[in-house]
């Protein structure tokens, strides 16, 4: 394992804006912590790409990390972790994180029925990786529904009103049918959509946000390896995008609110 020291920052990669939810959810539970963000928006989205594409991106963008001293990488995307996980656990000597195992471990925890539902980009859906998370567990049952469009209202800003409840309602009327009381929200562009799934689903279910699963899964890893910075000050935040800068801080700021982004740098 790497020597790097408990003050070195946490590099956290994502096709785009999406991971910027998992950024907030580990600002929220580490702020303490330097961090450095990299949204690959030039080559988004990754949801509707075939997988060893998405590998090839990824491992760019988290070698560029890697080399900028990181303590730890965080694959803050549902699709480059069914697609680089493996990969990138053997390539870097310091420890990975993704999102796909603490959401599929969290919804088994949640569920009482067993019967579980996660919606998705097309790409996670095709890996099967939620279901390989999830093939050990006795009496779980999971059905998946791949949410393309999600992704494009999001970024769009669209993430309450009719338009968006007219879409929700279509996508999630199978997993309505299957009575699912769990639903991972696994696209990390997806807990921005959380009112109006909740909305849409009703109160019997019970969402899992694959973000917040991944936050606590870096908050346990750090402390379990004597990694937390433990500072007094607030970390520091770098974003890098691998498209426009101005148009990353302006799509950043409407998602994530005003004074999150101050400044971002272009990579490649």
């Amino acid at each position: 394992m790497t020597t790097r020291d408990q003050h070195a920052p946490i590099g956290i990669f994502d096709s785009g804006f999406g991971g910027l939810t998992v950024m907030r959810a580990v600002v929220d539970q580490l702020p303490d912590e330097d961090i450095i963000y990299l949204g690959d928006t030039a080559r988004a989205p990754y949801g509707t790409q075939p997988l060893a594409a998405v590998r090839e991106f990824a491992l760019e963008c988290l070698d560029h990390l890697y080399e900028r001293g990181v303590k730890m990488l965080v694959i803050a995307c549902n699709t480059a972790s069914s697609a680089v996980l493996h990969d990138a656990r053997e390539r870097y000597d310091v420890p990975v994180v993704e999102v796909i195992t603490p959401a599929a471990s969290a919804a088994a925890g949640v569920t009482r029925s067993g019967n579980v539902g996660v919606v998705c980009t097309a790409s996670t859906a095709r890996s099967g990786a939620y279901a390989d998370a999830l093939a050990a567990v006795p009496d779980v049952h999971l059905r998946t529904r791949p949410c393309p469009q999600f992704v494009e209202y999001v970024e769009r800003g669209v993430t309450s009103g009719p338009e968006i409840e007219r879409v929700a309602r279509s996508y999630l009327r199978p997993l309505q049918e299957a009575q699912i009381d769990t639903l991972i929200l696994g696209c990390t562009h997806y807990p921005l959509l959380a009112g109006v799934i909740s909305y849409v689903m009703g109160d019997g279910v019970s969402l899992v946000s694959s973000s917040d699963a991944c936050a606590r899964a870096v908050y346990r890893k750090l402390t379990e390896t004597g990694m937390v910075n433990g500072g007094t000050e607030v970390g520091s935040r770098t974003f890098l995008t691998t498209g426009q800068p101005e148009q990353f801080r302006s799509i950043g700021e409407r998602l994530m609110g005003k004074g999150f982004i101050e400044s971002v740098s272009q990579f490649l």
